[in-house]
Parts: structure tokens; C-alpha cells; sequence
């Protein structure tokens, strides 16, 4: 695959066509988002991925990066974007578009291909991005990067709620779907059976009847022994099947011999086996299936917001203080500044940040090294708790859509990059304000008289 063809403006003309910037207002927010954004890095930083050779080029990068901004930004499916794309002029003008288009000018699926050819440490451009956009434009100033507030949450993914009944009952649906697919003629699917002993297993557990509940569970894990020992017996000696039903098959008798309060790892959806279990203390959500998130926003609210400065998915649900050591050099190189000061809360005690910010890392409840500025600082340490407030409710965090360990590192970094873009398009509408503000109060003033 080559390289992509990238975009540039051409000022060209079509008898047939009106130009974009000819047609909407070039003082809307997204337009001076699209001439603040520095393109040729994005396609500097995003082209490493390609090679010259053979085959049709890939789509330009503007487009894709452009997309990607857009549906986080503005909390879109990839469905929806796509629609709201066809109809809006200011998100093709975003995307590097020079005429309206009537049509789409790529296809839905190639939005996933792209982000998975990028992986994180690529999208993290686009969150590097949004930072330099807002030094640029004076929404935040480089020193207020110096001091951050860091903190953990969890993103959850998109799965039904897991209970062992469940669990067992669709990995018997997926075990005869596949035996049925390579045409192996099992002894019984136990469908119909299988469907009413899990109606009765949770009417039973309802209403509170738990030995009842019990053997209706045993009936289903009878059910699903059965089927895996029949699909083992027609497969015996056959290599090509054996590969075929190995993941199904370790799946179904995990799902069987995992216990309550087990150690170690567990499965909790079989589409999504990457989920963990993680329980943050909270009253109303005891356990939240997904993967621990750590999220760092700026100490001081800059002039356009409280921007987020890094977010990265922390796979294995490590103790927080753990996060330290990786999150801190990462978080560095990603905003081009060395911290001075880090404020966690108390999930952050024990923590194993390097040997040369092992003082510079203050907790919630620590005595020692607390000088009067530093206290009156940590009463702010709780300003990261709406930021990720918004990245879930408004930038797609609440609901991980995206496959595998990688999409959940990408969603997270890409909820913070549309997070920072959200604020930088209001920034842009104040700025507008003002100026019309300033212009119609000079308008009013009376003209001084001319002197005789």
C-alpha cells in the first residue's frame, strides 16, 4: 500500500460548483479550528505507517484525522457521523474538503481500519494536537502544564451484564452455531431446553429462591458439559477442526470451572475476553466491567478550560500508585514540559513515580513536605472529577464501542483529544463574541466634534 494522496487547497473553480468557503461563514468555530490545526504534522506523524508500493493509495489523512476529531467531539456513532457528515458543509470544510459533497467520499468501515492501523501511540497525535492548538491561540499558557492533578476511572465496555447463568448459556449458543457452521451433526443443541432452564434460573433468583436458582445453573452447566464433550469426541484427530473450536472450546470450560471470589483472571464476555472486573468503592456501581483509565488534567483552569493533558488505558487493573512509573514519562513526552508538581488522591499512596519525582508527587491525607501554597493547592485536587464527568457523558468514554485491548487504549486517548477540541471550539465562539461585542460598543460611541 502507498502513501496517502494528501490534500491541499487549490483554489480551483467549478461553473457547476460553489467552493465551501464561498458558501458558509469562515468565522465558525469549526473553520478557525480547521485553519489552527496543523495539518502537515498530523500527516507527518500519521504517514510513518505507510510505505511506497504498489496498490490503491490510502484515503488522505486530513479526512481521516478530521473524522476522528469529529466523532469524539461531538459524541457520534460512526453511523451518525457519517450521516451528519453528508449534510454539514463546516465538517467537510474540517476534513479538507474544497466543494460540498453529496455523497460520501469513503466508506463507514474504513474509519475502524484506520484507527487500528494507527494504535495509540499515533492517535496520541492528535491529543498533542489539541494542546499546541491551545498555546497557539491563548486558551492556555505552556507553564500551566507544569502542575497536574492525576486520577484513575473506569472505562466500561460494551457488553450486557455478566452472570454465570448468561455466560454459560451463550457459550453453549456459540459452541453448536460453530459445530453447526463446519457441519458436525451433534447428538443434541439443547436449544429449547437450554433457553427455559436460564428463564428459570433468573425468575428463581428473582424472587430470591436460591437453591431453586442453584439447580437450574446446574442444569446449564450440565447442558454445555455435554455439548463440549460431543464436540471433542467428532473433532479427535482432526488438526484443521482442532484449531477451528480451540478458542470456543477453552472459552466454554473456563466459563464452567470459574468460581465466586476466584483469583486471577476471569472471563466476563466472550466477545470482549479483555474485560475486567473493577470495583472503585462506589455506592450505586459496586463493579464496573471495562479497564482502568488514568486521566491528568492541568492544576489551574486555564483561560479556555480545564483541558485534559493525558489519558491511557491501564490493562491488568494495576494499583493506582503502580501507574506512576509510566504514566509520568509518557506524560511528558506528550506535552513537551517537565512536571513540577503532581497531585493524586489518596489511591496514590505507595506509589513508585521515578527516583526524580518521588517529591514532587503530594497524595490526600499526607502530612509531611505540605507547606501552606501546596494545601491550598490540594484543595483543588478534586477539579479532575468533572473532566472525567465529561469525557464519559460527552465524549464516549461511558460506553467503549471499540474492539480488543487496542480499542480501549484508543477510545480513551481520542474521549481526551475530542474533550480538548469541545473546549477550544467554545473558546473560539467567546473570542467571536467579544470582538462583536467590542465592535458594536465602538460603533455606539458618539464621534467627537470637529474643532471650528
Amino acid at each position: 500500500m502507498g502513501k496517502p494522496r494528501e490534500r491541499r487547497q487549490t483554489g480551483e473553480q467549478d461553473l457547476f460548483r460553489s467552493r465551501l468557503d464561498q458558501i458558509i461563514n469562515m468565522k465558525h468555530e469549526l473553520v478557525r479550528l480547521a485553519q489552527a490545526i496543523d495539518w502537515p504534522v498530523l500527516e507527518a506523524r500519521f504517514g510513518t505507517v505507510y510505505s511506497d508500493g504498489a496498490g490503491m493509495p490510502p484515503l488522505p489523512t486530513r479526512l481521516m484525522a478530521g473524522l476522528a476529531i469529529l466523532k469524539h467531539t461531538f459524541n457520534l456513532s460512526d453511523e451518525a457521523l457519517c450521516e451528519r457528515w453528508v449534510e454539514n458543509p463546516y465538517f467537510q470544510y474540517l476534513c479538507g474538503e474544497e466543494f460540498f459533497r453529496h455523497e460520501l467520499s469513503f466508506d463507514r468501515s474504513s474509519m475502524t481500519r484506520w484507527r487500528q492501523r494507527m494504535g495509540e501511540e499515533r492517535i496520541g497525535a492528535l491529543l498533542q494536537e489539541s494542546l499546541a492548538v491551545a498555546v497557539k491561540t491563548g486558551a492556555m499558557k505552556p507553564q500551566d502544564t507544569r502542575q497536574v492533578i492525576v486520577d484513575t476511572t473506569v472505562q466500561p465496555k460494551n457488553i450486557m451484564f455478566p452472570t454465570d447463568a448468561k455466560l454459560i448459556h451463550r457459550a453453549r449458543e456459540r459452541l453448536v452455531r460453530l459445530a453447526k457452521k463446519m457441519g458436525l451433526d451433534l447428538r443434541q443443541t439443547y436449544i429449547r431446553v437450554g433457553k427455559f432452564a436460564l428463564i428459570q434460573h433468573q425468575r428463581y433468583a428473582h424472587a430470591k429462591q436460591f437453591k431453586r436458582a442453584g439447580k437450574a445453573l446446574r442444569k446449564l452447566k450440565t447442558y454445555l458439559g455435554r455439548t463440549v464433550r460431543d464436540v471433542e469426541r467428532q473433532i479427535a484427530g482432526d488438526e484443521q477442526l482442532d484449531a477451528i473450536f480451540k478458542w470456543s472450546l477453552y472459552q466454554a470450560k473456563t466459563v464452567i470451572a470459574q468460581r465466586q471470589r476466584q483469583r486471577g483472571r476471569k472471563i466476563y464476555s466472550l466477545h470482549a475476553d479483555e474485560v475486567e472486573c473493577i470495583g472503585k468503592g462506589k455506592a450505586h456501581k459496586p463493579y464496573e466491567f471495562g479497564v482502568k483509565v488514568s486521566v491528568a488534567t492541568t492544576l489551574n483552569r486555564s483561560k479556555g478550560g480545564q483541558f485534559a493533558l493525558h489519558a491511557a488505558a491501564l490493562p491488568g487493573n494495576p494499583y493506582d500508585g503502580h501507574t506512576l512509573a509510566t504514566v509520568i514519562p509518557d506524560m511528558e513526552k506528550m506535552i513537551g514540559n517537565e512536571l513540577s508538581r503532581i497531585l493524586a488522591d489518596a489511591g496514590y499512596r505507595g506509589h513508585n513515580a521515578p527516583e526524580s519525582h518521588k517529591l514532587r508527587v503530594f497524595t490526600s491525607g499526607q502530612k509531611r513536605r505540605l507547606t501552606p501554597a501546596i494545601k491550598r493547592q490540594m484543595r483543588r485536587r478534586s477539579a479532575v472529577e468533572p473532566v472525567i464527568g465529561h469525557l464519559k457523558s460527552e465524549h464516549r468514554m461511558d460506553r467503549n464501542y471499540l474492539a480488543g485491548e487496542q480499542g480501549d487504549a484508543v477510545n480513551a486517548v481520542l474521549a481526551a483529544a475530542g474533550y480538548n477540541f469541545s473546549l477550544l471550539l467554545r473558546w473560539f465562539r467567546q473570542l467571536l463574541c467579544l470582538f462583536a461585542a467590542l465592535f458594536l460598543t465602538f460603533q455606539s460611541r458618539p464621534m467627537p466634534q470637529q474643532l471650528a
